[in-house]
């Protein structure tokens, strides 16, 4: 048996790092080829890599919550025939122990990149053709980049000081302090320290990694990037149980389950071609307002794990019965963890709905960097007034977050009538279904 080192693959799009949230194999274990092995966040991605060969475990380096670089040694094993770490080969070059077989495979992604967006933005001064940038994709440790973002400070404009042209904390701190120029803006504020907690004795502490960590990142990011307001309006939604009654069994008749969230995604997309704005990404490096001509509509679905967002694509081209065929299977494959890396990227607005438990109304975080955001809640028999006179309907509450840099508040109301108009009258959607 020939000792074989597994290092952390290249994953592509700029990732230089990665942080270890779960070991899925001990030492002693012989693990099979493409066998899951550990899981992986980056800034980009939370990935479950697979082993390119069978062997026996004989080390593991790092542990949950460590940062590795991208080709660090992970682990150690025996492969029988595998040539020893850093063998010669007949031209005297060493080569790499991990090029002997088949690279390993990465599955199961959560994107933070808005697709169409390019990583490279014109500004002043050219460094490798990149104006005013001293590397288009900067090599820094996610808490570098927290504190870039925190500080909105682009990392590809702080010149780095760290090894292999690493940017540091000291780094974006000594940008900071830098005198800026005449024509950008103030430097952001300090970020507050981390908060502190003394231990106790009857406590217990467990690492706060992983996804749960990542999704604080990102919706403490949209809540200081976004300047967030909520507008909040009763749907009588009694039709649409109506219509949602009559067709359930004809949808059950070909295996689908027709919930009332279908509906609700005819509904925004038919409001988003009317209302552009609330379909649109601010890119805040080119200072540009970026207008999706597409309708990629994220479902919020909470897991074990968190809330993950899977994605309907092209929303607008899918009957009603093909959106709640397409939410189950999203709904079914994202709480086993075995969403695609397509599944969880790209959306241009997103729904979050707690169907039974949605209560009153909430004020929902936008899904940063997208606009806007629509909160479905219960659905409560209550008094309405229909022709005058007061009978019982069936009412729910929706409640929209709009990012108030890009849209006003007059234009946030009409896009949430537009909604509940549709909703009202849901016969509205066949007569502009495309």
């Amino acid at each position: 048996m020939a000792r074989w080192e597994f290092k952390l693959p290249d994953i592509g799009e700029g990732v230089t790092e990665g942080e270890i949230v779960g070991w899925l194999v001990k030492v002693g274990d012989v693990v099979k080829e493409d066998q899951p092995m550990i899981e992986v966040m980056t800034d980009k991605a939370t990935v479950t890599i697979t082993a390119p060969k069978a062997g026996r475990v004989v080390e593991t380096r790092g542990k949950v919550g460590e940062i590795v670089a991208v080709h660090s040694v992970l682990l150690v094993f025996d492969h029988e025939g595998a040539a020893p770490a850093g063998a010669r080969e007949a031209n005297g070059t060493t080569r790499d122990a991990t090029s002997d077989g088949p690279a390993a495979t990465a599955v199961g992604d959560i994107k933070e990149t808005l697709p169409g967006m390019s990583s490279a933005r014109p500004a002043s001064g050219a460094v490798g053709g990149l104006q005013g940038y001293f590397n288009e994709k900067p090599l820094a440790t996610p808490s570098t980049r927290k504190l870039a973002r925190d500080m909105s400070i682009d990392l590809r404009r702080v010149p780095p000081s760290g090894p292999q042209g690493r940017v540091t904390k000291g780094d974006v701190e000594s940008f900071v302090r830098a005198p800026a120029p005449a024509a950008t803006p103030s430097p952001a504020p300090q970020p507050r320290e981390p908060v502190h907690i003394a231990p106790g004795a009857r406590e217990q502490r467990i690492p706060f990694a992983g996804l749960r960590r990542k999704i604080a990142q990102r919706m403490a990011q949209s809540k200081h990037t976004a300047a967030h307001f909520t507008f909040v309006e009763e749907c009588d939604a009694t039709e649409l149980k109506a219509v949602r009654a009559r067709l359930k069994a004809p949808a059950e008749a070909q295996g689908v389950k027709l919930s009332f969230l279908p509906f609700v995604v005819k509904a925004v997309v038919a409001s988003l071609k009317k209302h552009p704005m609330l379909n649109t990404a601010l890119d805040e490096a080119a200072n540009e307002l970026v207008f999706r001509n597409y309708f990629h509509i994220g479902i919020a679905t909470a897991t074990e794990a968190g809330l993950v967002v899977p994605v309907v694509k092209d929303a607008d081209r899918r009957s009603i019965l093909d959106i709640a065929r397409e939410i189950d299977r999203l709904a079914t494959e994202t709480r086993a963890g075995k969403a695609k890396l397509e599944d969880l990227q790209g959306s241009t607005f997103t729904i979050t709905s707690l169907g039974a438990q949605g209560g009153l109304f909430a004020t929902p975080i936008i899904n940063f960097p997208e606009v806007a955001i629509l909160g479905v809640h219960q659905m409560k028999q209550k008094p309405v007034v229909r022709d005058g006179q007061i009978v019982v309907g069936d009412v729910m509450l929706l409640s929209l977050s709009f990012d108030h840099r890009i849209v006003d508040g007059h234009v946030g109301a009409a896009f949430a009538y537009e909604i509940i108009g549709y909703l009202e009258h849901p016969e509205r959607l066949l007569l502009e279904m495309a």
